[in-house]
Order: C-alpha cells, then structure tokens, then sequence
C-alpha cells in the first residue's frame, strides 16, 4: 500500500492542496478545546484524564488527515478513534461494572467480534455509506446505559445522552455527499463539532460516576 497516496473522500475537498478543507481542518480544535477542558475537570480521575489526553490525539491526527489528506493519515485518523472506544470500554468496565482487570479486557475484546457482525448489516441498510463503522456504537452505549439502568441511573441516563447525541454526529457525516450539490461545504464539519461535544460529554459522564463513588474490583 502505498501510505502517502491521497485521498479525495469529503464534499468540501477539491483538489489535494493543504487547505482545501478550510472548515474540515479548523473543525479539529473542537476536539482540542474539549480535551483541554476535560483535562481540567478530570484531575483526581486518573482513566479520564487519560481519555481526555487520547480525545486531544483525536484532534491532531483527524487535523492532519483533513490537510493533508494521504493514506496514513487517515490510518491515524481512524486508529486514534478507535483507542479511545477500547480504552472508554475498559473504564466502563472497571468504573461502572466493577470488572478485574482480566474480565474488563475480556470485555473490550469482544468488541471486535460485535462490530465485526453489526458493522455489516449496518452496511446493507445503503444510506448510511462510510459511517456505517460508527453505527454499532451508539447501540452499543445505549446497550450499556441498559444495564446500568437500576445500579447507577445518573450515569444510565448520561450515557444514552451520549447516544443520542452520537446518532446527531453520525447523521450530519452521512449527509456530507448527499448535500454536496446543494451545500458545497458539506457537513463533515459539523460531525467534527458535535462529536466532539459527544466525546467530551463521555469523558464527564464517567468522571461524574468515578467521584460519586464508582468502584473498581481489585
């Protein structure tokens, strides 16, 4: 494969210059901002200040993937996403269920698997194109706001808000080409920012959880 071959994936895109997603790029800070603030928030909380370190990694490497635009890039894009789904499974499994260490990576695992399956039969739908990978996580937050909806109902309810507001995020990056024609800007942008606010919002739900007493099993 070659790693430095470009890409031209998103409406506002129109040639391989390095601002030719003026919006896309700026969008970036959004996860920025909201890494810094959650690092703030997150002191005595060691997992989300970790998440919130990975939330700014987030930023840079979806930055560099809007400017520059090639196939590493993007593959630091999407691998950045995916560490802070892995490691905001391990501390919900720890915080919020209370699992050891070898159960919560278990737990982690097993996702692979659940993608594996849903991320398909999201595909089959038709319309939802490339985001059809982020389809099975708000099922899947949605799935873990069920099970903590008798032990822990504040963090249940903060993390089907989480879902809720993920579905938003994902909706307006599936209608970036559909709208293109008649909005040449696209609204990737606009997964950017309210991603980020869906993240940052994950990061204090499980912040809320830890200081109200969540447990973790030795």
């Amino acid at each position: 494969m070659d790693w430095t071959q470009q890409f031209d994936d998103y409406c506002e895109r129109t040639d391989f210059s390095l601002w030719s997603e003026p919006l896309n790029a700026v969008t970036n800070l959004a996860f920025i901002i909201a890494a810094v603030v959650m690092w703030r928030r997150a002191a005595g909380v060691p997992m989300a200040r970790a998440l919130s370190a990975l939330l700014f990694g987030i930023g840079i490497a979806s930055g560099l993937f809007h400017t520059l635009a090639t196939a590493w890039a993007s593959a630091a894009d999407v691998l950045s996403i995916l560490i802070f789904i892995l490691v905001y499974l391990y501390a919900a499994n720890r915080g919020y269920f209370g699992l050891s260490p070898v159960w919560a990576g278990a737990a982690v695992l097993a996702f692979f698997p659940y993608a594996a399956v849903l991320t398909p039969t999201f595909s089959a739908l038709g319309f939802l194109g490339s985001s059809a990978g982020y389809a099975p996580i708000p099922v899947l937050i949605l799935l873990y706001a069920w099970l903590l909806r008798t032990r822990a109902p504040d963090t249940a309810r903060g993390m089907a808000i989480g879902a809720g507001i993920l579905v938003v995020s994902i909706t307006l990056r599936t209608l970036d080409e559909p709208l293109c024609e008649i909005w040449p800007y696209g609204t990737h942008f606009l997964w950017h920012s309210v991603n980020a606010i869906m993240l940052g919002w994950m990061i204090e739900v499980y912040r809320r959880h830890m200081l109200a007493g969540g447990q973790v099993a030795r």
